[in-house]
């Protein structure tokens, strides 16, 4: 749906302090024991986002496996943190965070694994780690007990590494209760949402009966002015049609918008058969006209950390200083109106998209991978990672105007939408499972429970 995004890279490296200790107590110990170095890429001791690159060894003599490993960094205050993983030769998609509180006004940071395994002699590599305050403003890090402004790497026994919920390396600060084996437990519920839009028209009452909402209100994206208009929103032979048109003014423009009314996605699969264009259905051609289905989260004020936005976007003529047609998948942390700040990493591919496409887009284990046809085009993570519940949208509107004479009027279709709530779903998946529910007959179900 978004605005326009240059892609906002405010990638910083966490000072991690990474610090190398041996297990001397016990032969497991002995052979279990690790040491880590730590170097920090923003030395200076107030700073926007904290970034510590960290490297963790294996000294002792049996096979880590990571999923046993914590590694903590102990900050000083009790202000609200967003973790990220900047990049790791192990991959960020494998790498977790948390932050923990502690008592006297303190807090860790704990870093995590998914998977992999350390053999004996060998490291990590780096991790390039990165931490921010939620409400983007700067802070002190000289005051953390794990802060370090050295730039090159070096043993740091500021920060603790645990090895299956034993201390072995560092030296911890303030209350230390045993690492949480699963930092964050969120199986969250199951469900599906699968409909095959078989309505009569955008004032069918099973619209809003099966949850869902055709935008008439005014505002963003999109011509300032423009209308958004129920009336251009139809359902032709079961396909979800939007026909957003402009003769040229503010006026006379007229933009479209399908929601669901409930805020109730997030981790799991998405997918849509979404049909593209090039040329408008009627009049001249040429305006930067926006093709989308994604999810997104309100933005509630400027760089609000529980924002997000999930994006496929077909630019047919191209804007935002791209001469012809593009196609974007793009993920969000959060945006600045004024002066614009985007935070968010996009992919993209300059060629037409016209015709029918399955979108998928799967939402799992902090990363977000888009799906075109059934080939992987995208695959983001990190801080841009949704934290909060989404709606899922269709809309087309306009960049600009051109001001070229005629109405011209462009379409966008949409065959069905498809979701499952904390499933990872393959693309040939999603095209036998919507397959077997037309079969059935089923042209709705829902039964993703609603917050």
């Amino acid at each position: 749906m978004s605005r326009y995004f240059g892609k906002h890279l405010v990638s910083l490296a966490l000072p991690a302090v990474l610090i190398a200790v041996t297990l001397i107590a016990s032969p497991a110990a002995a052979a279990q024991a690790v040491r880590l170095q730590y170097r920090t890429s923003a030395p200076g001791a107030t700073t926007a986002q904290a970034e510590p690159w960290l490297r963790l060894f294996n000294t002792g003599t049996t096979t880590i496996p990571l999923g046993q490993v914590k590694i903590r960094y102990y900050l000083t205050g009790t202000e609200t943190y967003r973790f990220a993983c900047s990049w790791a030769v192990i991959g960020c998609s494998t790498i977790t965070g948390r932050l923990a509180p502690q008592e006297g006004g303190k807090q860790y940071l704990e870093v995590g694994f998914t998977s992999g395994s350390l053999s004996p002699g060998q490291n990590t590599g780096d991790m390039q780690l990165r931490f921010y305050r939620a409400d983007w403003q700067s802070f002190q890090q000289s005051d953390d007990y794990s802060y370090g402004p050295n730039t090159s790497y070096a043993d740091w026994d500021k920060v603790t590494v645990h090895v299956d919920g034993r201390l072995a390396w560092g030296t911890p600060t303030g209350s230390e209760p045993d690492p949480d084996p699963d930092p964050d437990p969120d199986p969250g519920a199951t469900g599906e949402l699968f409909d095959d839009f078989t309505y009569t028209s955008s004032t069918d009452p099973r619209l809003a009966q099966r949850g869902w909402t055709v935008r008439s209100a005014s505002g963003g994206p999109g011509v300032p002015g423009a209308t958004w208009s129920p009336s251009a929103v139809s359902f032709p032979g079961g396909l979800l049609t939007l026909d957003s048109s402009t003769n040229g003014t503010a006026g006379g423009t007229v933009q479209t918008e399908l929601s669901t009314a409930q805020r109730k996605f997030r981790e799991g699969t998405y997918a849509a058969r979404v049909r593209f264009s090039d040329a408008p259905t009627s009049g001249p051609d040429g305006e930067h006209v926006v093709q989308t289905f994604f999810t997104i989260t309100p933005l509630r004020y400027d760089l609000d950390p529980d924002y997000g936005e999930l994006d496929f976007e077909y630019l047919p003529n191209g804007g935002w200083g791209e001469p012809s047609n593009i196609l974007y998948a793009t993920s969000w942390e959060t945006y600045r109106n004024d002066p614009w700040l985007a935070v968010n990493t996009h992919t993209e591919e300059r060629t037409s998209f016209a015709g029918w496409h399955d979108l998928v887009i799967q939402v799992s284990g902090g990363r977000i991978k888009y799906y075109v046809d059934g080939r992987l085009f995208a695959d983001h993570g990190g801080d841009h990672y949704p934290e909060t519940p989404m709606w899922i949208m269709f809309n087309q509107w306009f960049i600009d105007l051109q001001g070229a004479g005629g109405t011209r009027t462009y379409r966008q279709q949409a065959d069905y939408v498809y979701f499952s709530a904390n499933e990872v779903v393959a693309p040939a998946t999603v095209t036998s499972r919507v397959a077997a529910l037309r079969t059935a007959g089923t042209a709705f179900k829902d039964t993703v429970p609603n917050p």
